[in-house]
């Protein structure tokens, strides 16, 4: 077989191709080597025997996971934390059913994400409908892209066309089948596409101008920052916007570090839907710009027709929502409109925030209050404020889905962005432990920290030895109160009996050291802050079982 054609203008000169190319699978690997892909996260089955050989003679490294669902987690989160491809892998039938909750993860969360799926040969096979299902379809609904190769040359085509779609605004999960007779076909003269970085369109002139316009006419603007804006360069512009203007701001959950919240103008995070102190400083406005905003998290505000007006920054228009519809949009790249805006604005001396330092009072009252609580079991506000005294500046948590969720959300201030990662998209639970797996690939000199409930993190506890066989620097934090804790909570909010909600737990330390990594257990409160201090200087993989007591959610929602 030839080598890479000498037509294939878009080859690369500096690369050196791989000689002798002579199956599809091999093709695939190289053209995920081209994109930049790094890990591929998975389970491979029968059917991803040819791929499987071909990543064996590849430079990206293969992590074997002991759950799909946990491969999708770590890919999706490769993804939100860098803007690129994640990669993750599966067989067909059972493994890639396991993929769907990762799949939707990543599509509600706005993760570049790409699963692959093996499949039985599609031209000629002797087990008839054994373990096949039509995964295509049932990917259709969940990610922006899903395809069967049916053909080996068109695999470079296929995997950047799904590249492109899962990275560009807004991002999210694709897919792709590779069948097993497909992957075992030969190809001659592979024409390969160079990745080519887009640039994202700039704002409008006009729209900046209007902005600009509104703002400066306002009485009381209030900044809202959303998840679309949780960017690198979006969190530098911003704070510069900020620093400039002096203009308060608020953050939703995913927004949360994109601007440091030891910020004097921080006014806090909408962790709840409403009756939440937040929530005073956006009645107190009458113009709030909302920067980032996500389809995912609703504004933490209700529109009417008489009320204040909305000013939309995003890379893509609003929504048409009965509770939700800007009088203003500008759509563009995010970093780009606010650094426009900084650069044409002018500070009005007719602005009014007096109201929101009344706001940021009781935020930061409520937020501090029962920081020091000496209780035990540990309260939230404690548990939270030991967990931000110990986490560096640049450390990661990374959240599960369960009643902390909404205290850290609420309490914890995030100094960075992408330093505090939860899922207020999908909201699942089993996410924590692999997130920060994830993560510590991604950034592996960092201190990571996973915060689970006993219910999530018994979803994925096996990724335990998935982080000792793969020398992760990972320490987890388990939560346990022997419950769906905000099930029950809700349960009780809506005033129905406790019931039906409670289950029993292993022994978490012994757990943790029958995969090799290293166990401890809180025993009375001051030991916590002390362990985790342990854990996250001696590094490698740890577990803390803490005993939390959550009578203090019945204070949620019912603060003025």
């Amino acid at each position: 077989m030839s080598a890479l054609s000498d037509r294939d203008a878009m080859q690369d000169p500096n690369e050196s191709p791989r000689r002798g190319l002579t199956k599809a699978s091999d093709l695939m690997i190289e053209a995920l080597e081209r994109e930049g892909v790094e890990y591929i996260f998975g389970i491979p089955g029968e059917e991803n025997l040819d791929l499987l050989e071909s990543l064996r003679h590849s430079k990206i490294e293969l992590v074997i996971t002991r759950h799909e669902q946990s491969a999708g987690f770590m890919a999706a989160t490769i993804g939100r934390l860098t803007g690129k491809l994640g990669v993750c892998l599966s067989t067909l039938g059972p493994g890639a059913t396991n993929f769907m909750t990762a799949a939707a993860y990543a599509q509600l969360g706005a993760m570049p994400m790409m699963m692959i799926t093996g499949q039985k040969p599609i031209k000629k096979s002797k087990q008839a409908r054994f373990q096949i299902i039509d995964v295509v379809e049932m990917m259709g609904p969940v990610t922006k892209y899903a395809r069967q190769i049916v053909h080996g040359p068109n695999i470079p085509s296929a995997v950047r066309e799904a590249v492109r779609l899962a990275e560009e605004e807004r991002p999210g999960a694709v897919h792709l089948e590779l069948p097993e007779d497909i992957a075992n076909e030969e190809v001659s003269e592979p024409f390969f596409f160079r990745p080519e970085a887009a640039r994202r369109p700039a704002a409008e002139e006009k729209a900046i101008r209007r902005a600009v316009e509104m703002i400066e006419a306002a009485e009381s603007p209030l900044l809202l920052v959303g998840a679309g804006a949780n960017r690198k360069r979006t969190s530098k512009m911003l704070t510069e916007f900020v620093e400039q203007t002096r203009i308060p701001f608020i953050c939703t959950q995913m927004g949360k570090g994109v601007i440091d919240e030891r910020h004097a103008q921080y006014m806090g995070t909408a962790a709840l839907s409403a009756n939440d102190s937040v929530h005073n400083a956006v009645a107190a406005a009458d113009l709030i710009i909302n920067v980032g905003h996500d389809v995912v998290e609703k504004p933490p505000f209700f529109m009417s027709a008489d009320g204040f007006k909305v000013l939309h920054i995003s890379f893509a228009s609003a929504e048409v929502d009965a509770i939700y519809f800007p009088q203003l949009e500008v759509v563009g790249d995010i970093a780009n409109a606010i650094w426009q805006i900084k650069e044409s604005i002018h500070v009005q001396d007719h602005w009014d925030f007096s109201t929101f330092r009344d706001v940021q009072k009781k935020v930061e009252q409520h937020t501090t209050e029962n920081s020091d609580d000496p209780r035990f079991p540990l309260c939230p506000q404690r548990l939270v404020s030991d967990v931000r005294a110990a986490v560096p500046d640049n450390g990661i948590i990374c959240l599960d889905n369960g009643m902390y969720k909404i205290w850290f959300a609420r309490n914890y201030k995030a100094y960075q962005p992408n330093t505090i990662l939860l899922d207020n998209a999908l909201a699942t639970m089993g996410a924590g432990l692999p997130s920060a797996i994830g993560a510590s690939f991604v950034y592996p000199d960092r201190k990571i920290l996973a915060i689970c409930g006993d219910g999530g993190f018994m979803m994925n506890s096996q990724e335990l030895e998935t982080a000792v066989r793969t020398g992760r620097d990972v320490t987890t934090l388990v939560l346990c109160d022997d419950s769906y804790g905000m099930i029950r909570w809700k349960q009780g909010d809506a005033g129905f009996p406790d019931w039906g909600l409670e289950f029993g737990n292993p022994d978490f330390v012994a757990y943790a050291e029958s995969y090799g990594a290293k166990g401890y257990r809180v025993e009375k409160t001051d030991d916590l802050r002390t362990i985790l201090d342990t854990c996250l200087s001696e590094g490698g993989v740890n577990l803390i079982e803490c005993p939390i007591d959550y009578s203090e959610n019945s204070s949620l929602g019912r603060q003025e």
